[in-house]
């Protein structure tokens, strides 16, 4: 949804354009600011000369940790020599001779010493391999140096240290990528990620800056990395206690998983997970799907289509480990299906909540249904991760439409596309509801074809027209995502920003913001889980086709228990490559706080099986988070066990109703208007289903929608 620019960037010692020479370019000498940068340069452009850079302002306010903060304005110096740079730069009015005026910069940076060519000095996200040290001198002003395997990138880097070499780093910190605008190379036919080199070489300057002024001044705040996993095709290393404990359940025992190969296969059993599942189930579940093709793991929606298919293959039964909302899915679907005789069975005889499902059965959330009803034309655009009971209810106040995090954008702005005066009534989560605005307010900063890509329904004043009749409920949130929250955001601005950064659609505003920017230079995903793990496969996909040394880093916005499936998918591609030399680090934002750490004393430690855990997923009081950052994990999915799921495969079929409390049953009760519950929350998901197969709403739903007034 963001833009791509075409970004370039910007000189401090600086080459002037002759106004009457031609693209043919000679020899040029730049002052890099410091002996050791003194090199011979090829005679390569000609009709241009030599400028000196303006010298910088010594007088400089002085530089803490504290003062590096966005700002919308960069000093004199900089934006001198930007200046400077574009004036050359858009001289050259073909976007050929743009090029070559890059790669004639990249002939006239000077070679870094190979002892600088260390992974720690890697730039990430470059298409090519980039390579970015610095320092900060005694001056108080940072010098730059970089290399690169490819003659455009390397161009790029040299450009930029031009603008940033002898700059104070207040002046490294203000300056944007959104300065580097007019710089527009016109790389013609290449891959995106060539043109962010841009953004991702200034993030990593920015990076190193912060840190050698916090060095300087001895104020290093006290971050330590988060735990991660580094994947290779050889094998997995965990970093810190809590990917200890995750890491432990990656390569499941043998008897275990045939165990439960076998009681499937014997009994035609079929298994749905969610990704956030627990991680030993996990382990186990994958292992078991080379064995037994009825199993899947996915996000809620897909959990109820799996269901669907293990049924029509034979399946008699349906294991769904997951939130109780997501067992109701499946067995009303299997309904709809025509497969009512499939049984259906939970993982717990007690309640398996979810924050979400919860706040939109409240009394607030109907409230906020009976304001919609009173302003037709009323749309409710209700989230996926909530109660049968809840669609069923809404659907009788205000026609409703079910909704995932990775389909809502588009059904919100199909819905204003074939009703143009509707109201969209979103719920039940907050900060989807708020980043979904954010979203459509950011869409009013671009152009008519930039929109019409997103949905070519839509222009510039459509979306100016749809906002101010978007409303999202605000007292509904996901306790997973609620606390990714400023903590975790400080440090992985501070520590990652370089890195890839994955964020579902339901995490806070600044998390959400951090992400999105991310997202503009192709460096980052914004959406469902399963939006993060196909950004993640392609990213590790394009590293492996390179086939270069190359070390990428993940930041994981979500549950942790996506770690399974993601492991899965980046150890499958590593070593689909013979020569794989790509390392993959799966990064967990969790705070320090939202861990319970065991006893030393190995008699009171938490174990599986005869291996102890120091640490394991949720704080003492339950929760699994807390406030101060990221969630370990979510509470309510780890009730699903691997006891569980074999003591109940074990007794099928009940016949003697010992899990008469697992089953997830057809709902008997009807709606206020005496309709069954099962039928009327099955419209909005079926409604949804339309939208997804035809691309527009359904004319039963339009039709409701446009009718609907004084039906109360």
């Amino acid at each position: 949804m963001a833009l791509a620019l075409s970004l370039a960037p910007t000189s401090s010692s600086l080459i002037s354009l002759n106004p009457n020479a031609s693209p043919n370019f000679r020899t040029t000498h730049l002052n890099f600011g410091s002996q050791r940068r003194i090199h011979n340069t090829t005679p390569l452009f000609r009709s241009f000369k030599c400028l000196k850079s303006s010298s910088k302002d010594v007088n400089a306010s002085p530089f803490s940790i504290s003062a590096i903060a966005s700002s919308s304005q960069t000093t004199e110096v900089v934006p001198k020599t930007l200046q400077r740079l574009v004036k050359e730069f858009k001289s050259c009015t073909e976007p050929i001779d743009r090029l070559k005026w890059v790669l004639h910069y990249g002939s006239l940076i000077p070679p870094m010493p190979e002892s600088s060519r260390t992974e720690s000095n890697r730039v990430m996200g470059c298409t090519a391999r980039v390579w970015l040290d610095a320092e900060l001198g005694s001056d108080g002003k940072m010098r730059f140096w970089a290399e690169s395997d490819s003659d455009v990138s390397k161009g790029m880097c040299s450009c930029l240290i031009q603008v940033l070499d002898e700059a104070s780093p207040e002046e490294v910190m203000e300056l944007k990528t959104e300065d580097l605008a007019e710089l527009n190379v016109g790389l013609l036919g290449v891959e995106r990620s060539r043109v962010n080199t841009w953004h991702n070489v200034l993030v990593s300057m920015q990076k190193k800056t912060r840190r050698l002024v916090a060095e300087r001044e001895g104020k290093v705040p006290s971050f330590e990395p988060f735990p991660s996993l580094v994947l290779t095709a050889d094998g997995v290393e965990a970093k810190g206690s809590f990917a200890e404990a995750q890491a432990k359940y990656l390569f499941p025992e043998e008897s275990r998983v045939q165990e439960l190969v076998n009681v499937l296969k014997e009994k035609k059993i079929g298994v749905v997970a969610h990704f956030y599942m627990d991680p030993e189930v996990q382990g186990v579940l994958t292992a078991a799907q080379k064995h037994w093709p009825h199993i899947s793991i996915s996000d809620s929606l897909v959990m109820a289509d799996s269901a669907v298919s293990m049924a029509k293959a034979g399946c008699q039964f349906v294991t769904v480990l997951g939130v109780d909302f997501m067992s109701e899915n499946v067995r009303a679907i299997l309904d709809q299906a025509g497969f009512g005789e499939v049984g259906v069975y939970r993982m717990s005889d007690e309640t398996i909540g979810c924050s979400l499902a919860d706040a939109a059965s409240a009394p607030a959330y109907l409230n906020y249904l009976e304001a919609a009803s009173l302003s037709p034309p009323s749309l409710h655009v209700v989230y996926i991760n909530t109660s049968l009971e809840t669609k069923a209810f809404a659907h009788e106040l205000v026609p409703t439409i079910t909704c995932t995090s990775s389909n809502v954008v588009q059904t919100i702005l199909q819905a204003f596309a074939q009703m143009p005066e509707l109201n969209v009534w979103y719920g039940p989560d907050s900060y989807m509801g708020a980043n979904i605005v954010k979203l459509f307010q950011q869409m009013t900063l671009m152009t008519d074809e930039e929109i019409a890509k997103i949905h070519t329904k839509h222009s510039l004043k459509t979306i100016k027209s749809l906002l101010p009749r978007l409303h999202y409920f605000q007292e509904g949130t996901c306790i997973v995502h609620h606390l990714f929250g400023h903590e975790v955001v400080e440090r992985l601005k501070y520590m990652y920003c370089d890195a890839f950064l994955t964020a579902h659609l339901e995490v806070p505003g600044e998390m959400f913001s951090l992400a999105m920017e991310a997202k503009k230079r192709d460096m980052g995903v914004v959406g469902s889980t399963q939006n993060i793990l196909d950004f993640i496969k392609q990213k590790v996909q394009e590293a492996v086709d390179r086939n270069v040394d190359d070390h990428l880093q993940f930041v994981l916005g979500t549950e942790s228990g996506m770690v399974t499936s993601i492991v899965a998918v980046i150890r499958s591609l590593l070593r689909s490559s013979a020569n794989s030399k790509v390392k993959v680090e799966v990064v967990f934002p969790v705070s320090s706080e939202s861990m319970t750490k065991t006893s030393s004393d190995s008699s009171n430690s938490n174990k599986v099986g005869d291996v102890a855990l120091p640490v394991v997923p949720g704080v003492a009081g339950g929760e699994g988070c807390s406030i101060h950052g990221g969630c370990a994990s979510c509470p309510y999915m780890k009730m699903n066990s691997l006891s569980s799921l074999l003591k109940v495969c074990h007794n099928l079929p009940d016949v003697e109703n010992i899990f008469g409390g697992f089953i997830a049953e057809r709902f008997k009760k009807q709606t206020p208007q005496g309709k069954l519950i099962a039928d009327v929350g099955c419209e909005p998901i079926l409604h949804m289903r339309h939208f997804q197969a035809n691309k527009e709403l359904p004319e039963k739903l339009v039709h409701q929608v446009l009718s609907w007034e004084g039906k109360r």
